[in-house]
């Protein structure tokens, strides 16, 4: 649900004053300012003012804040419970009762069809030739200050567009984060490499993402990371997802704020972001009432692990900055469990870098980004537990 003129609604508690608006000014009093009795759109106080009075009625209301996140309220009757999430103007409602909330039987699909087909035809991409991949395996962007430079104003525009879509369409994720680096002096190299990702869209778009009503809620991550992917400063690209079941709820690609030496260092250091983002997920998921024993983070390199297994010091570990040992102080305390998994299988390596097309739809298949307009929405079902199957069967 989105609150209509929201900000509009929030009292504030500073006091503020405001010029005359251009056209209304007093014919008396041209030079006086107004003193605000309410928050208005464009004052840095005003989310704040809103947030305040929304929560102050759920509160009043009986619902109860959520220990980890304050913009989670819950309200439990019984054996039901109603759950509002707050984003700044938007709400989300959900329940555990079908009195409270309809939901479809086999699940939900959230995509942005629509929206792809409008960012296709503002940039004139309508016409383009379809792609199978978001970038191809051969290109190597850098900075290419040989290059001729491009209008940079829609350069962003393209990429901020982008950045949008990539809520329902994690397969865009990595090249979107890695074409949004050049922001600041964009060449024609990079834009042929963002129209590269429209084309893609132009071939995929009906694509979004698939949430099962019948998967379990087990948390599990993976993470996974290309060692000196950039080729500007050789800093390593590292991505990680997080899944409730087979739904992938949450994902990232980002490049290491540091040189790793050596593979094992990124991948390590990756692992230690996943972990923290599991534990954040964990804490979160306590307020809907559920607990978890030893969460499974899923790396393919055995080395990392090894690193986070074994306390003792040596050569090429030593440097490693302390707070990504936080990694290896969480699996001695039980709250997380490496499992080593074969590259093939690792869903997060579709973050770090250009894959050919067979892994690229696999892995995108397997993270549950589908086409299902037109579709059984079962069989999609089966499709995708059907693909779990090896890897669940690593963790029991």
């Amino acid at each position: 649900m989105d609150a209509k003129s929201a900000f509009l609604n929030g009292f504030i508690e500073e006091e503020v004053y405001v010029r005359q608006s251009p056209g209304f000014e007093s014919a008396k009093f041209p030079d006086r300012v107004y003193k605000l009795r309410k928050a208005l759109y464009g004052l840095k106080q005003a989310p704040r003012a809103w947030y305040a009075r929304l929560k102050s009625f759920l509160l009043k209301s009986g619902f109860v804040m959520g220990s980890v996140d304050k913009t989670l309220f819950l309200l439990s009757r019984g054996s039901d419970t109603l759950i509002v999430q707050i984003y700044v103007d938007d709400i989300i409602f959900g329940g555990s009762s079908h009195a409270l909330i309809k939901q479809g039987p086999e699940g939900t699909f959230v995509h942005q069809a629509k929206y792809t087909r409008d960012i296709l035809k503002k940039f004139n991409m309508v016409d383009s030739k379809p792609m199978t991949t978001p970038m191809s395996t051969n290109t190597a962007l850098d900075a290419d200050e040989d290059g001729e430079a491009v209008d940079r104003k829609e350069f962003r525009g393209m990429i901020g567009s982008l950045l949008y879509l990539m809520a329902t369409r994690p397969d865009i994720q990595f090249v979107v984060c890695l074409c949004a680096r050049y922001q600041a002096s964009p060449r024609t190299s990079h834009r042929q490499a963002v129209k590269r990702i429209f084309r893609y869209l132009k071939f995929t778009p009906e694509l979004g993402l698939w949430y099962s009503s019948g998967s379990s809620l087990s948390l599990r991550g993976f993470s996974d990371a290309n060692h000196a992917g950039c080729r500007i400063d050789r800093k390593s690209t590292f991505g990680t997802c997080q899944l409730l079941g087979i739904s992938l709820v949450s994902w990232s690609s980002c490049k290491q704020a540091s040189v790793s030496l050596s593979t094992t260092e990124a991948e390590y250091i990756a692992a230690a972001s996943c972990c923290s983002q599991l534990l954040w997920m964990k804490a979160t998921l306590s307020d809907f009432g559920l607990r978890f024993g030893r969460i499974p983070l899923l790396v393919d390199s055995t080395s990392a692990i090894s690193v986070a297994k074994n306390p003792v010091l040596h050569s090429r570990t030593k440097h490693i900055d302390v707070k990504f040992h936080f990694l290896r102080d969480h699996y001695e305390k039980g709250d997380i469990d490496l499992v080593h998994v074969v590259t093939q299988n690792q869903l997060a390596d579709i973050f770090t870098k250009p894959l050919e097309f067979g892994a690229f739809a696999r892995l995108r298949g397997e993270l549950g980004v589908l086409q299902v307009e037109g579709v059984d929405n079962a069989l999609i079902k089966g499709e995708i537990e059907s693909q779990w199957t090896g890897l669940i069967a690593l963790l029991v």
